[in-house]
């Protein structure tokens, strides 16, 4: 299907362009931002920057794609499909997360071959959090991908969803609420400081307005999502990866443990940028000093 591709100036922030970006992918219709450097002759080296679970691109995939613009990159964030400003086949935000093969595959296959008047052939792609799986599998599997860094890599597997979220009986209990008439329709609050059905309780960032807790954020979250995230492997495209990976993150991040089953199941060259045990997860999304230190070294891993 051909995308419909609409761009659009808007100011520049810390040398980087952005240019409102809309796509048709899989007939879902979704919304982005690219990130060009300021006055920079085209074409220009191409990256795909993704967030964490339940964020719209003007979080932590913005903040990325910007600092990668700045450092020369033409660099996309998008809305996934029911998020944010991006649609499904039509209809408004559902707050649900897609089947694995929809979070970061669809701008790639079908649209970002069209914009290679902007770009050359080679693409990367960079996961932060929650989509370094989705963003991992695309790059294992599409071969426009040529290179992979993950940041604050969130990558469970089925076994280590039980383990975190209250063990077989509990994760049966929310698999069976996402499959019960209605879950579409029933929205949990993203995140809250008071709420105690929210998906995230007094999380940093995303409750803080000065962070995460931004207009754009959604901060909603359908019961539906809770089956294809609790029974998705981000372990699964370890064996299939053969492209080079860097992997940014410290002991303290969420999910250290997914990261290094990852790197030991992969069959891919890892590069490992790991900080102190004071970089928290959250510090990975928008602390000044993480974010230039890891943006960095992911631009330089990009540039081979």
């Amino acid at each position: 299907m051909t995308p419909r591709i609409t761009l659009q100036n808007t100011p520049s922030r810390k040398g980087a362009i952005a240019r409102s970006v809309s796509f048709d992918s899989y007939g879902n219709l979704l919304q982005g931002a690219l990130y060009l450097p300021e006055a920079a002759a085209t074409p220009l080296p191409a990256v795909v920057v993704t967030g964490a679970w339940t964020t719209v691109k003007e979080q932590m995939a913005g903040t990325y794609a910007r600092e990668l613009a700045v450092r020369g990159y033409a660099a996309l964030a998008f809305d996934f499909t029911g998020w944010g400003q991006s649609e499904v086949k039509g209809h408004p935000v559902t707050w649900r997360i897609p089947p694995p093969r929809q979070p970061t595959s669809t701008p790639l296959s079908p649209s970002w071959p069209r914009w290679r008047r902007l770009t050359p052939p080679r693409i990367s792609g960079v996961g932060i959090c929650a989509s370094s799986g989705y963003m991992a599998a695309a790059v294992a599997d599409d071969d426009h991908f040529q290179r992979v860094a993950l940041v604050a890599p969130w990558l469970h597997d089925p076994a280590m969803a039980e383990a975190i979220y209250g063990g077989t009986d509990a994760v049966a209990g929310l698999v069976a609420a996402s499959e019960a008439e209605g879950a579409a329709d029933t929205i949990l609050l993203g995140t809250s400081t008071t709420d105690a059905n929210a998906v995230m309780v007094r999380a940093p960032y995303y409750t803080e307005e000065d962070r995460g807790l931004i207009p754009a954020y959604d901060n909603k979250f359908s019961v539906a999502s809770w089956k294809p995230w609790l029974t998705y492997d981000a372990q699964a495209s370890a064996k299939r990866l053969r492209k080079p990976m860097l992997m940014v993150g410290s002991p303290a991040i969420a999910l250290p443990a997914g990261a290094e089953t990852y790197v030991a199941r992969t069959k891919a060259p890892v590069d490992k940028l790991w900080l102190g045990e004071d970089v928290t997860q959250f510090d990975f999304y928008d602390r000044q000093d993480v974010v230039t230190t890891a943006a960095d070294e992911i631009a330089k891993f990009l540039s081979v």
